[in-house]
């Protein structure tokens, strides 16, 4: 065979294994509505649920384990306490920027404000024991 017929079998099958390439890229491309409904259900964020405790109490860390202290994965766990809104979070947001903003013009003094960081730093270290006290009620 010659040069130049190598060369024109090369390119052929290059071209060849390019389309082949640029087929399957688009095949997967197309989705039908179902595919792409479950897709977007796939990336949405979860709904907590709660789920009772399967026999008896309420289980330790939401997880049961069996009689030999493994843990039991089969067992439906109990969700999390609600979480902030974003109403709640805006609200949140809106106050800490209005205390820098205050502390940025000079409306309150250093002390003032770090008082207030205080304040706060001893809510989220307490709020947490106070609100589970509270839920085991």
């Amino acid at each position: 065979m010659t040069k130049n017929g190598i060369r024109r079998i090369a390119t052929f099958n290059r071209t060849a294994l390019i389309c082949a390439a640029a087929a399957m890229a688009l095949a997967g491309c197309n989705l039908t509505a179902e595919q792409k409904a479950a897709a977007a259900a796939k990336r949405a964020a979860p709904t907590a649920v709660v789920m009772p405790a399967t026999k008896g109490e309420a289980v330790e860390g939401g997880l049961a384990k069996y009689p030999d202290g493994y843990p039991n994965f089969g067992a439906p766990l109990t969700a999390a306490n609600v979480q902030m809104s974003d109403e709640q979070a805006a609200e949140l947001q809106h106050q800490l920027t209005a205390l820098a903003a205050r502390r940025k013009a000079g409306a309150i003094s250093e002390a003032e404000y770090q008082a207030k960081v205080a304040e706060m730093r001893r809510l989220a270290a307490e709020h947490g024991a106070d609100t589970l006290s509270e839920i085991s009620k």
